[in-house]
C-alpha cells in the first residue's frame, strides 16, 4: 500500500514537468523498479512504451543529462488521432460494443480482443491507427483488458465466446427488424430504513446522518428487490420494486409490467420480443418456474419471446449491469434507504449524460417460494430449443401459432 501511495505522488508530481523532464523522470521510476518497470510506469502514466525507452536511452548513454535546447510548445508535436480523424471514436465504439461487457461493481468495462485486432479493424475502415493509440483511446474511455478466467467456472473460452457472439448476433437481428431487446436482471436486495449506504454524500460538515449501527433484517421496515428491465435500443429502463420474494414469477410479472406501460405504446408493429439474461436465479436458465409463466406472457402478448442466457459466471457482464445498475447505485450511493418512497425517488431521478432514464414502480404483491412445477406443467411450454447451447436459447411461441392448441 505504502509503494501504490508514493507512486501516486511520483505520477502527480510529473504532471508538473516539462516533456523531456517528464519522459526521462518516468524512465528513472522504470529503472527503479526492474524488471517489468517500463510496463508498470505506462500503466500509471499513461506514456506510450516508445516515449520510455527514449528516456531511459537519455539518462543510460550518458554521463550527464543535459537541459534540452528547444523545447516544443505546450500543445505541440503531432496532433491526437481523434483531432484529426473524428470518425474514429464512432468506430472504435461500435467495435467495441460488439465485444464488451462491463462490471457493474467497479463500472468497468472489459474487452476479450487485442489493442492489435482493434488496431486491425480500425484500418480496415480506413483509419490510421496502431495498437499502441487503440490502448490509449479505451484508456481514455475506461476499457480494460484485464478479466479474472476463474470466474467462468470451467467454461471454454470458446464456449464462452460463442454464446456472447451469438446474443451480439440476435440483438442485431431484432434491432434490424425494429423489434424489441430488453435485458433484465434483478439488483442486489437492500434493506429499507435507517440503514448505512455505502459511499459519501455531501452534507454539512459535521452533521453526518446517522444510522442504525447493525444491519438486522429485524430492524427494517422492510426490504427492496429491484428487478430492472433495460431496453437496450433506446437506452431507458424500468425498475419493479418488490418487497416479498424474488421468484420467477416475480420477475416475469416485472416484465409483463414493462410491456403493458412501455413494450406495446413504443413497439406496436413487434413481431417478438427478444429477453437477454443471466443464467440463474429467478430467470435463470435452469428455472421451470421462468419457462411456465413466460409461457403464459407469451399468450396475453400474442408474439414469441426469444431468451438468451448469459453463460454461467458471466451474469455480471449483463448490459443492465452496467449501463442502468451501475448508474442507480452511484445516484443513491451514501444515502440511507430510509422508506419505500426513497427508494423510488432515488430509482427514478437516475439520468446521465448519454440519455438514460429509469421508470420505477412498486410492486406489493405476494410471491410465495417454494412452488413446485411438474413435468405435466413444463409440457405445456411450447419451446423451441436453438441448436447453440439449446438450454441457454430458446423460443417460446404462443398458443396461437401451435396447431390443434
Amino acid at each position: 500500500m505504502e509503494k501504490k501511495v508514493r507512486y501516486d505522488y511520483l505520477v502527480k508530481a510529473l504532471k508538473g514537468t516539462d516533456e523531456v523532464q517528464a519522459r526521462r523522470f518516468a524512465a528513472a521510476m522504470a529503472l527503479g523498479i526492474g524488471w517489468g518497470g517500463i510496463s508498470r510506469i505506462v500503466e500509471l502514466t499513461g506514456m506510450s512504451h516508445s516515449t520510455i525507452e527514449k528516456g531511459i536511452r537519455e539518462i543510460q548513454d550518458k554521463e550527464r543529462v543535459e537541459k534540452p535546447e528547444k523545447l516544443r510548445a505546450e500543445g505541440g508535436g503531432r496532433k491526437k488521432v481523434e483531432l484529426k480523424d473524428q470518425k474514429i471514436i464512432d468506430d472504435l465504439e461500435i467495435i467495441m460494443n460488439e465485444n464488451t461487457a462491463g462490471d457493474p461493481m467497479s463500472f468497468l468495462r472489459w474487452s476479450s480482443r487485442s489493442t492489435r485486432k482493434i488496431s486491425d479493424e480500425l484500418k480496415s475502415l480506413g483509419h490510421d491507427v496502431g495498437p499502441n493509440t487503440v490502448a490509449r483511446l479505451l484508456k481514455e474511455r475506461d476499457y480494460s483488458l484485464q478479466v479474472n478466467v476463474k470466474s467462468f467456472e470451467g467454461l471454454s473460452v470458446e464456449e464462452r465466446d460463442a454464446q456472447f457472439q451469438h446474443i451480439n448476433e440476435e440483438v442485431k437481428s431484432f434491432a434490424r427488424d425494429g423489434n424489441p431487446i430488453i435485458s433484465v436482471d434483478t439488483k442486489k436486495k437492500e434493506l429499507v430504513g435507517d440503514f448505512r449506504n455505502a459511499g459519501r454524500t455531501w452534507l454539512k460538515s459535521g452533521e453526518p446522518r446517522k444510522v442504525n449501527a447493525y444491519d438486522f433484517r429485524s430492524m427494517a421496515i422492510g426490504i427492496a428487490i429491484p428487478y430492472g428491465i433495460y431496453d437496450m435500443t433506446e437506452n431507458d429502463g424500468m425498475v419493479n420494486i418488490g418487497s416479498d420474494h424474488d421468484t420467477s414469477e416475480f420477475a416475469v410479472e416485472s416484465i409483463r409490467q414493462w410491456w403493458s406501460l412501455i413494450g406495446r405504446h413504443r413497439y406496436p408493429d413487434a413481431k417478438k420480443l427478444l429477453i437477454c439474461a443471466d443464467g440463474g436465479g429467478s430467470n435463470g436458465s435452469r428455472n421451470r418456474g421462468w419457462k411456465i409463466h413466460l409461457q403464459e406472457l407469451v399468450n396475453q402478448i400474442g408474439i414469441p419471446i426469444t431468451v438468451c442466457h448469459y453463460p454461467p459466471g458471466t451474469s455480471k457482464w449483463n448490459k443492465i449491469e452496467h449501463r442502468m445498475f451501475s448508474f442507480i447505485s452511484m445516484n443513491w450511493k451514501g444515502k440511507p434507504l430510509v422508506n419505500y418512497e426513497t427508494v423510488i425517488k432515488l430509482i427514478g431521478s437516475t439520468e446521465t449524460k448519454n440519455g438514460l432514464k429509469v421508470a420505477v414502480r412498486e410492486d406489493k404483491n405476494k410471491y410465495p417460494t417454494g412452488a413446485k412445477f411438474s413435468d405435466e406443467d413444463l409440457a405445456k411450454v411450447h419451446l423451441e430449443p436453438n441448436s447453440l447451447h439449446p438450454k441457454w436459447n430458446y423460443t417460446l411461441l404462443p398458443d396461437s401459432n401451435i396447431p390443434n392448441v
